[in-house]
């Protein structure tokens, strides 16, 4: 609707071919905003009934999204390979199943949050 108002604004009117409407006429005008007030009522509606359908999955204890990639064991076991210098992030993400996204999504700064005991 923004768009052919838009339109409007120009100076360049909207005649729809497929559906017959005629936004130059005052009846193709009525016509079209119907067709655009049926049309924000038929998203408000379905927005309600999402939201219903979300919160009653959440009573039920379902959250969305997909499951975690990695667990807390395998996070542990990421950090301590990081800490030996042993293996790239790479090379750790490929033994933990996922990617190096995937792992800095886990640990933002995979090297950096590991302490080591440095010889003095």
């Amino acid at each position: 609707m923004e768009t052919v108002e838009g339109l409007e604004t120009e100076g360049i009117g909207f005649r729809s071919l497929t559906e017959a409407i005629d936004k130059i006429t005052s009846g193709g005008k009525l016509v079209f905003h119907i067709f655009g007030a049926l049309a924000e009522f038929e998203r408000a509606i379905n927005r309600e009934r999402i939201r219903a359908g979300l919160d009653a999955a959440k009573a039920l204890g379902r959250t969305g999204g997909l499951p975690k990639k990695l667990t807390d064991a395998d996070l542990k076991a990421a950090m301590a390979m990081l800490s030996a210098e042993d293996f790239t992030v790479d090379e750790v993400a490929k033994r933990m199943g996922g990617s190096p996204a995937t792992l800095y999504r886990y640990l933002p700064a995979p090297r950096a949050t590991i302490t080591r005991n440095e010889p003095t």
